[in-house]
């Protein structure tokens, strides 16, 4: 490569969430070394637009078609290219690219993901449906086309570094930690009563209104267990979640000889994605370091299965297999927009999903996207119809 090229090439993928803006603020300390060939965003054209003249992108992309002119315009002179809807978000996966961060959620995500991995490069992953909902697909082409899968998933991406290039036969366990959410301490009472806005308190972490939902009903544990199955190729037995309020060990190895190794780190999504944008090396961040002193203690708790519903059920279905997996992500979406939408209750999240689940009349293994996108649609059919069957906010 001569002249811009020579820079590393990057790409991302839902850079107006929570994810991207941290992925972004890495990006603006290594504009010398870099060259931006994508940023896309869901609706927030100004933002977009925002991060788009910071790092001096090729092409902005947002997926909101209405939002195209009041892009075009704060984006005029600029050279950057401007395009709007789903076809473009998906053509801008698919731009070469040394580094991409692929940090759309949900399904939509799924698409522009896979086309990323076609490329052959690294893709730091932070869509956790990707893996769940097409984990073989998704395997079998990066392995095809010579790509890297970098976790990013502070968890995912804890184990990752605790496995330290070990093979897989000398583990016995993974472990991922789980906050507890807002609800650790609550009773089913408390739990079925919350309100959207006390589950949007999470204790330690600043996310997105979906995943701070997930984790709140732990459903972000159970998807975080199908992926690690995907990513590191264990049985769900070998999978362990433990409660850790603290938020500093993220992820744990126990291998076959005792040993324990552990990554910790502030509660700074930024820590894991400089992980994956400097492999294999590191690099330096402006992430607050952790004082042990200060702490003075780390607590750790059994993960309690039988009252974040989501949980016992994303075990299930890893056992399942096939189609049950995208099914489980898919009610989990719909539900969780119910929550919000104050259409359910909150323990209504897992009853909605494990009700899709029981509806399912039949468990193929997918062959193809078409596949997985046909039982997304009947996953989030099979939530909204038990959804409709509810009295309003039960």
């Amino acid at each position: 490569m001569s002249g811009k090229h020579a820079r590393r090439r990057i790409s991302v993928l839902g850079s107006t969430g929570s994810i991207g803006t941290s992925t972004v603020d890495l990006l603006k300390g290594m504009k010398d070394r870099i060259s931006v060939r994508a940023l896309v965003g869901g609706k927030n054209a100004r933002l977009l637009a925002e991060q788009a003249r910071l790092l001096e992108a090729e092409l902005a992309v947002l997926d909101d078609e209405s939002g195209y002119e009041e892009l075009k315009t704060l984006l005029a002179g600029t050279g950057t290219e401007v395009a709007v809807g789903r076809q473009a978000v998906i053509e801008a996966g698919a731009l070469e690219a040394d580094w991409t961060m692929a940090a759309i959620t949900g399904a939509a995500g799924l698409e522009p993901t896979l086309a990323a991995a076609r490329n052959g490069h690294a893709v730091a992953l932070a869509n956790k449906e990707a893996l769940v909902c097409a984990g073989n697909l998704m395997l079998k082409i990066v392995r095809e086309a010579g790509a890297k899968l970098l976790p990013v998933d502070s968890e995912h991406n804890a184990i990752a570094q605790s496995l330290g290039g070990a093979p897989m036969s000398e583990v016995e366990k993974i472990i991922l930690t789980a906050s507890g959410g807002p609800f650790r301490r609550a009773s089913l009472q408390e739990m079925a009563e919350a309100t959207p806005e006390k589950a949007l308190r999470h204790p330690t972490w600043s996310m997105g209104a979906k995943i701070t939902i997930d984790s709140a009903s732990m459903a972000n544990k159970g998807l975080e267990i199908i992926e690690a199955a995907r990513l590191f190729g264990l049985p769900e037995e070998q999978i362990d979640v433990l409660v850790h309020p603290q938020s500093v060990v993220h992820g744990m190895v126990n291998f076959r000889d005792g040993s324990f190794v552990a990554q910790l780190g502030s509660a700074d999504m930024r820590i894991p994605i400089s992980h994956t944008l400097a492999w294999p090396e590191r690099m330096t961040t402006g992430c607050a370091r952790l004082n042990l002193a200060e702490l003075g203690q780390l607590d750790f708790e059994a993960a309690n299965e039988e009252r974040f519903i989501p949980l016992r059920l994303a075990r299930q279905v890893l056992r399942a297999g096939g189609v049950a997996p995208t099914v489980f992500s898919a009610a989990n979406e719909v539900a969780v927009a119910a929550f919000l939408a104050g259409r359910i209750r909150f323990l209504g999240i897992g009853e909605t999903i494990e009700a899709a689940l029981d509806a399912m009349d039949a468990n193929p293994e997918p062959q193809t996207l078409e596949d997985i996108f046909h039982w997304d649609r009947v996953g989030r059919e099979l939530a909204e119809a038990w959804i409709n069957r509810q009295p309003q906010g039960n």
